[in-house]
């Protein structure tokens, strides 16, 4: 195999079966690396096929002949995902398994990768010593480490740390989510090395420990691979461990500099042709008569400083200099006032900011968090945990929901509750948003729960006590037109059965 990529997989030391694949090779027209570390979910009862399925897809879209190489990963992964959720309908005994995936092409006649990414898998980039890492966990503990609310050390022993938001097989319109595939490109530079491995590795060897072994000195990609498999059984080996390795071996060009320009004047001038013999030499003075002439120089330029002989010395006047000074002391004197201005409206609006603060009460922690999430989410699903949301939650401010399509799921039920000094509505979707699901929610005390904007909304498990108004709709039409047609009423249904979703 060539030096410059590599992959390998090991069961483990607890898992008796592996459902972890992956890619290591070039295009037919050896013109791309294709690197890709597949993790399958399902166990004995599909994990291993949802894999093989993927791995297939990729093979098959990129050997296709399309230049297009970012379009054929997605498309790759879009099949991938259809033909697992034809596989799951097809045999009962699949009904659960899907799988996350990191693929990356690398381009080395051009110094970069194109990379695309589902779950948890990782892709890193190693740069000069320094291991960078590129996909984000689509997984609620990866967000929280993600964005600092975890450590790493916490992140990895986190119970929670395999609850993942997005795989191939979820049942959601992958095609039709422009943001349920991560993808991008990158430059990759000589010297460059890309590591894509599952949480086998991640969730057993910390960061430190993996730059110290991809930087080791005298060690093949194989060796490197084997080194970080061996870490992740010596950790624990709790999971399947997948490992790939892409390296930009070439070396980096190194152009000569060019010649200040200073430099290739004087060049010039070192290699002027000599003065013919020819030409007469001018004749040396001698110390005497340089003297007289160097006092009658100075003769002459004192009197050309002075005037003629029998002139008025003339004076410079110093009315421009004053005149400028006056202006600029109004000058500055006018901005000073207006800093002091704008200084005493600025203390006046924190003033009344404090006052409002001291009546209005703090937004509580549960609160602002659920917000904070909801504002940083990068896919469209959202689980709430009873390890990070203790039910039930307090509403002091509105929450503000403002994408295209959100999945807001509470996983083992959820109360939100209205404060006592809360007398807005809890749940504001703004018209920015075409697609609402929230599922096991109950909301207690409000008079109002929801304010819509034509969004379609759907409710999975969803109870509203003590709520007379449960849904507040704005329907927005164009202004100065005739509008034809009829507003449905609910279709709700007021069973304990769940609704099923169409996605």
């Amino acid at each position: 195999m060539d030096r410059n990529y590599f992959g390998i997989t090991d069961t483990g030391r607890v898992r008796d079966n592996n459902e972890d694949t992956f890619i290591a090779e070039k295009t037919s027209g050896n013109d791309l690396i294709i690197a890709s570390v597949i993790d399958g979910v399902g166990g004995y009862s599909g994990g291993e096929i949802a894999s093989a399925i993927a791995r297939k897809s990729i093979l098959q879209h990129l050997s296709l002949p399309n230049a297009d190489v970012p379009a054929l990963m997605k498309d790759a992964i879009i099949d991938a995902d259809a033909q697992i959720m034809a596989e799951k309908l097809k045999v009962k005994d699949h009904e659960k398994m899907a799988c996350v995936l990191t693929l990356a092409v690398a381009d080395l006649n051009r110094n970069l990768f194109h990379y695309a990414h589902v779950g948890d898998t990782r892709l890193y980039l190693l740069r000069d010593g320094t291991l960078i890492k590129i996909t984000k966990d689509q997984s609620f503990v990866g967000f929280m480490e993600d964005t600092g609310r975890l450590t790493e050390e916490q992140a990895m022993r986190h119970p929670k740390r395999n609850e993942i938001n997005k795989a191939l097989g979820f049942g959601i319109n992958i095609a039709g989510q422009e943001d349920y595939i991560e993808h991008g490109q990158s430059p990759f530079l000589p010297g460059d090395t890309l590591l894509i491995c599952s949480d086998g590795l991640s969730d057993m060897v910390n960061k430190q420990e993996i730059t110290s072994i991809l930087t080791g000195r005298s060690a093949s990609l194989q060796e490197k691979g084997e080194r970080l498999i061996a870490a992740a059984n010596r950790n624990g080996g709790l999971d399947n461990i997948t490992v790939v390795l892409v390296k930009n071996d070439k070396q980096a060009q190194v152009h000569e500099a060019a010649k200040p320009a200073a430099k290739k004047a004087a060049e010039a001038v070192a290699v002027s042709p000599p003065r013919p013999a020819s030409t007469p030499a001018k004749p040396v003075a001698t110390d005497q008569s340089a003297s007289a002439g160097g006092r009658q120089r100075n003769q002459d330029n004192r009197e050309t400083e002075a005037g003629l002989p029998g002139e008025t010395p003339r004076t410079r006047s110093n009315k421009g200099l004053v005149g400028f000074l006056v202006a600029l002391c109004i000058l500055l004197f006018s901005v000073n006032a207006w800093l002091l201005w704008q200084n005493h409206l600025n203390e006046k609006a924190r003033t009344d900011q404090l006052k409002l603060n001291a009546i209005k009460p703090p937004r509580n922690v549960q609160e602002k968090k659920l917000q904070d999430t909801l504002n940083k989410l990068k896919g469209n699903m959202l689980i709430l945990t009873d390890s990070l949301f203790k039910s039930p939650i307090l509403i002091t401010e509105p929450l503000q929901i403002n994408r295209d399509t959100l999945y807001l799921i509470a996983q083992n039920g959820m109360v939100i509750k209205r404060d006592t000094t809360f007398k807005e509505i809890p749940i504001e979707i703004k018209p920015a948003s075409k697609h609402v699901l929230l599922e096991n929610f109950t909301f207690e005390d409000f008079n109002t729960v929801i304010s819509s904007h034509n969004n379609a909304l759907v409710f999975k498990n969803v109870k509203f006590v003590n709520s007379p108004n449960a849904i507040r709709i704005i329907y927005n039409f164009p202004a100065g037109r005739y509008i034809n047609g009829k507003i449905p009423g609910s279709t709700f249904k007021t069973d304990s059965l769940p609704i099923p979703v169409n996605n």
